[in-house]
């Protein structure tokens, strides 16, 4: 079993599966593959209820496995279907409105730093963590240098741990665990043919165990 600890760990965001069966089975796939720190669930396009019936279904398999279940939604939905925490979206005051209600209940984090202003706007508001890029922003094969560039500049100075958005590929992850940033987020890397997830997640931490540097204790 690789030590995880004192490197950068994979995040994945749930793919875009609108079938909770067939969603549910990829991300249960995924898992199996090794170390996931955590899986953001986006709403998409579900309504709340179709949204709340895909949780109650992936959080159990999500915490089964180890890894910490965040919901970006409607954040009554992540009550009812017992999530570890709550992604948000929205700005700043959106995410101090959240972090009042819900912290340190549930992890909550924030993802809309598009910039070091707002980035520093809401590590005042002491986030569990901070995310660079959008959670469908990987609509190249590398990462997004400028997210990359927010991770290395905040990684140097902020204890506030931060996810940086990857790209299509697989290993954009090294260009991300390379700034420093804490975790790297991947979703259509894992998950645009759900057979060879499982593969992918191992492939992804056999690099990181091999090429990510290590952080100072």
């Amino acid at each position: 079993m690789s030590n995880t600890d004192n490197r950068c760990r994979l995040v994945l965001v749930a793919p875009d599966i609108a079938d909770v069966e067939v969603c549910t089975q990829a991300i249960s796939d995924a898992l199996r593959g090794g170390d996931v720190a955590s899986v953001i669930l986006p709403q998409y396009g579900l309504d709340d209820q179709a949204f709340q019936k895909h949780a109650e279904a992936l959080v159990p398999v999500i915490q089964h496995a180890g890894a910490a279940a965040l919901l970006a939604g409607d954040t009554r939905v992540a009550g009812r279907a017992r999530a570890d925490g709550i992604h948000v979206t929205g700005n700043a005051q959106v995410l101090a409105e959240t972090m009042e209600k819900f912290s340190p209940k549930l992890i909550v984090g924030g993802g809309n730093a598009t910039d070091r202003h707002h980035a520093l706007e809401m590590g005042e508001i002491r986030p569990d963590y901070v995310f660079f890029g959008k959670i469908d922003g990987d609509i190249k094969p590398e990462a997004h240098p400028k997210n990359i560039a927010l991770g290395e500049w905040w990684a140097s100075m902020i204890e506030i741990p931060c996810i940086v958005m990857g790209g299509t590929d697989p290993q954009s992850v090294l260009d991300i665990a390379n700034s420093g940033a804490e975790f790297a987020a991947l979703r259509l890397a894992v998950f645009s043919e759900p057979s060879q997830a499982a593969a992918i997640v191992a492939q992804v931490n056999a690099l990181l165990d091999e090429k990510a540097p290590r952080f100072e204790d």
